[in-house]
């Protein structure tokens, strides 16, 4: 099947324990903010990803693709209601369930700063340009965990798909950085585990965009692998973690 070939290809020697590993149960931690609200379980790598952002109180932060929610509570964590944060998803049932993440699991007074919207990401650049601190781009990607996990979708998985998503990735990404004001922090992940989804995508934005620079993500996870570009943490090596692939941009 083109899925198993094509990661053979990426991971040699590799692939067979990842593919145990990518088979088995994830590691999720439980965020919970308060006594009688929800609590939300989120892979450790998902946080460890929301939290190389950087947020602190006062930051003006965009989270581009925040749906399901999970990272936008850690986001809203480090806020706790000081600043602001855009929790943003185009699609409207995904941003249906993230409003009811957000009324059930944040306290009252960190809601306060957290506002919902559907805009496609690909306009922030336009419209919003050099308008946020920091921003979030946990960009739509293969899913390959899920996929794996899918017979459906994987019936239907294709190399060409790495290659279309790579460039709506890219497109974001440059979207995000012209949303991002100077002296600002993007960081840009996806669980996916080709290198086109990920440092690739880095790496043309960084031609594009000379402004843009690497800033290396200096404390990672036990287990993670550093890339050329940023760190990727996969289930083999990292006690079930992952995959979540980020990297650090800072303008200016």
């Amino acid at each position: 099947m083109e899925f198993f070939d094509y990661y053979t290809r990426l991971f040699g020697d590799r692939w067979p324990a990842l593919l145990e590993a990518l088979k088995g149960e994830g590691r999720a931690t439980e965020l919970r903010f308060g006594e009688g609200l929800e609590p939300y379980f989120l892979d450790e790598a998902s946080v460890f990803a929301a939290e190389s952002l950087g947020v602190g109180p006062g930051d003006r932060v965009l989270d581009m693709c925040a749906a399901p929610g999970g990272k936008t509570l850690v986001i809203a964590s480090k806020l706790k209601g000081d600043g602001s944060l855009q929790s943003n998803d185009r699609s409207p049932d995904r941003r249906l369930r993230l409003s009811h993440v957000l009324e059930n699991s944040l306290p009252a007074e960190w809601l306060k700063a957290v506002n919902v919207s559907g805009y496609d990401g690909v306009k922030f650049g336009m419209h919003k340009k050099e308008c946020y601190d920091k921003i979030l781009l946990d960009a739509p990607c293969s899913s390959d965990r899920h996929v794996l996990n899918s017979p459906q979708h994987l019936e239907v998985w294709s190399a060409k798909r790495v290659k279309r998503l790579s460039v709506e990735q890219g497109s974001l990404l440059a979207s995000a950085v012209d949303a991002l004001a100077p002296g600002g922090t993007v960081i840009y992940s996806t669980c996916a585990l080709s290198p086109l989804e990920n440092d690739d995508v880095v790496k043309k934005i960084l031609k594009k965009r000379p402004a843009m620079r690497l800033d290396e993500i200096a404390e990672i996870p036990a287990g993670a692998d550093r890339t050329e570009c940023g760190v990727h943490i996969l289930p083999d090596h990292a006690a079930g973690s992952g995959p979540i692939y980020c990297a650090r941009l800072v303008k200016g």
